[in-house]
């Protein structure tokens, strides 16, 4: 039996895929808002190597022949992108930039709607 949500080779993923692994956009930028700093880097820090290899078996296939570990390993990338902005970009400003983006909600994103 396995111990992982995720496909072989990227269990050190696992604790990330609860909090990150939203179905849609908006959940992924709603944890982005709600996590903090040190949970944004620690995330980063396993992400980072991980994204590149993630994505290269992810390619592999078409979006609608993913696996349930797969679907769970292509929304935690996606919101490996949402992670970097913040630790890349914002940095000590992502507290600021966070506030504001709760006039900005994010209700359907365009993988939202093909999936309608």
């Amino acid at each position: 039996m396995s111990t992982t949500s995720l496909p072989q080779g990227f269990e050190a993923l696992e604790p990330f895929v609860e909090f990150w692994g939203g179905d849609t956009m908006a959940d992924r930028a709603r944890a982005r808002d709600e996590s903090d700093a040190a949970s944004r880097q620690a995330f980063y820090d396993v992400a980072k190597p991980l994204v590149p290899q993630a994505l290269e078996h992810l390619d592999q296939k078409s979006l609608d022949s993913l696996d349930e570990a797969e679907q769970r390993l292509l929304k935690v990338a996606l919101s490996f992108g949402h992670v970097a902005m913040a630790v890349e970009l914002q940095r000590e400003e992502e507290p600021n930039h966070a506030r504001w983006r709760h006039f900005m909600r994010i209700t359907t994103s365009p993988t939202d709607m093909a999936r309608s």
